[in-house]
């Protein structure tokens, strides 16, 4: 072997060397997602916020509803990382403020967990993994399925909101828009239908439901539950900001169950989405195995709030680990 040869090689064993190493450094500095990813860090992390959460679910029941909605309205628009907490600034617009955050509240609950968890640990733990986290323990709150969800997430520095409508999907869309949505992050129709499971709970406000009932009553629905729509929703011009809803489930509204899925069935919907899933042949399916088994559903619940949770994270030195969940340090330093 001649000399440059020789040298030849011994420059590319170098450089594949290099190469390894920072291979290895950065998926050491990077692990991505994992299992208790704040053992060493902060081990005591995830019983703050799952104390937390017990502590103000106990004070204000409707808390587990606002956190199991979060995960959807953060991690299915582009990214899971906490971008849906982050304020309106003189530049940008929160994704709080957008029409498809509507009837969203209980932020400073968050931010609660957050002050808990800096007391204990500060600068460590993210309001992404704050936020995935107690959405995960207020499912449990409810009466649902507890889901081992990894972190390791960091938080991003800026506002979703002019996108936001590419990702959410609208109540009154079609089932082919909600599908699609959701396959774009991976979640199948089994899946799907178990997400809108999350209707078992909580309450729809009269300003997503009364096109159904004004200037005439949707026929497709249960005549049986029209009266107290109507009762709920009097106006056909509902305020926005009045008190006026219909609870999801009158069977069980404060239990993540599936009764949802048999009052769907008998045409008892209150959007148009929860109709469409019952009809639709591509998740009536699923559907109709849900209202029979409880057990399927939580499983296919549990799956897809995992997919969701997992979707496009930034993780190592990405983004941010927040002082506070509604300001990006830059403007909470300035502050």
């Amino acid at each position: 072997m001649g000399t440059k040869a020789v040298f030849l090689l011994l420059a590319l064993l170098s450089f594949s060397a290099v190469s390894l190493r920072s291979a290895l450094a950065e998926n050491e500095e990077d692990p991505g997602l994992v299992m208790n990813f704040y053992k060493d860090t902060c081990p005591q992390a995830e019983d703050i916020i799952r104390e937390q959460v017990k502590l103000l679910y106990k004070r204000h029941k409707n808390t587990a509803f606002s956190w199991l909605r979060n995960i959807f309205h953060d991690c299915a628009v582009q990214s899971c990382d906490a971008s849906l907490l982050l304020d309106s600034t003189r530049k940008t617009l929160s994704e709080k403020e957008m029409d498809r955050s509507f009837g969203m509240r209980n932020f400073r609950y968050i931010e609660n967990i957050k002050e808990a968890v800096e007391r204990e640990c500060p600068g460590v733990v993210s309001c992404a993994d704050i936020l995935v986290l107690s959405g995960r323990d207020g499912v449990v709150a409810l009466g649902g399925p507890y889901i081992p969800l990894k972190t390791g997430r960091r938080d991003g520095r800026k506002s979703r909101a002019e996108i936001l409508e590419q990702y959410l999907p609208d109540h009154n869309d079609s089932m082919s828009v909600v599908l699609e949505r959701f396959a774009a992050i991976g979640i199948d129709a089994p899946g799907l239908v178990a997400l809108l499971g999350s209707h078992s709970v909580g309450r729809t406000h009269c300003v997503k439901l009364v096109h159904r009932l004004y200037p005439e009553v949707d026929p497709a629905l249960n005549p049986d539950h029209v009266p107290h729509m109507l009762h709920k929703c009097p106006d056909a011009i509902p305020d926005p900001k009045a008190v006026q809803y219909v609870r999801n489930d009158r069977g069980t509204p404060m239990v993540l169950d599936n009764n949802y899925y048999r009052n769907i069935l008998d045409n008892k919907g209150l959007m148009m989405v929860d109709h469409q899933l019952a009809t639709d042949k591509r998740t009536r399916p699923y559907v109709k195995k849900m209202a029979k088994s409880q057990d399927y559903f939580f499983k296919e619940f549990s799956r897809a709030i995992t997919i969701l949770s997992e979707n496009n994270p930034l993780t190592g030195t990405k983004g941010e680990i927040r002082k506070v969940c509604n300001l990006a340090n830059k403007l909470h330093d300035k502050s």
